[in-house]
């Protein structure tokens, strides 16, 4: 199973990975939800991947646990300023959903939405190239609900709103257009090295 150690090459101290105006919460992980926690039953989960692809592909919670599995070791960080260091997390790669689905050219952004009608938008080059995962496990252990369990999105570059929570479909489309926090002055990127918290950071 492939291990991607995020983008920080070699393991380091700590030292020069906390993002301007982060914090280290230690071994605290805050919750911190728009929404009320859903209980999904992995019996009627699934996910599909849809809008501007050749094949617009949905798998069960089985199918997707037949996809070859990758996972994320590195760090993650939170535009309320926490950032989590040397966390661990196993799901299947974006690339692999979005080889079966095939993106058609003019696929330029995703939006994902989570079974909560919480949505999130993305440009399509942060969800490629090893970049991005579907995750079911943290630190060797089924995900936690209030975390995003059964699965969610995890795009650790980028701000955790992003890493949308309850995740059940993306979205290929052509031209951007905000998700919720967007709508609500949210950055339509939030890459924390950049502080791009609010539109026009």
């Amino acid at each position: 199973m492939p291990v991607t150690r995020g983008f920080l090459g070699r393991r380091r101290g700590h030292e020069g990975r906390l993002p301007p105006g982060q914090y280290d919460t230690g071994s605290g992980w805050p919750v911190l939800t728009a929404e009320a926690t859903p209980d999904i039953d992995t019996a009627r989960w699934s996910l599909t991947v849809d809008g501007l692809v050749e094949r617009p592909t949905t798998w069960s919670w089985e199918e997707i646990h037949r996809l070859p599995t990758s996972a994320y070791s590195g760090d993650i960080h939170c535009v309320t300023t926490w950032s989590k260091f040397d966390v661990s997390f196993r799901g299947v790669s974006v690339d692999e959903l979005l080889a079966a689905a095939g993106p058609l050219p003019d696929a330029a952004y995703v939006m994902a939405h989570s079974s909560t009608g919480y949505t999130t938008n993305l440009p399509l080059s942060d969800l490629v190239d090893g970049k991005a995962w579907v995750v079911w496990d943290y630190d060797g252990k089924p995900l936690p609900r209030q975390h995003g369990g059964p699965a969610r999105l995890l795009v650790p570059h980028l701000y955790f709103w992003k890493s949308a929570k309850w995740v059940s479909r993306l979205e290929l489309m052509a031209e951007d257009r905000p998700g919720f926090w967007e709508q609500n002055g949210y950055h339509d990127r939030g890459d924390p090295w950049l502080e791009q918290r609010y539109q026009g950071d």
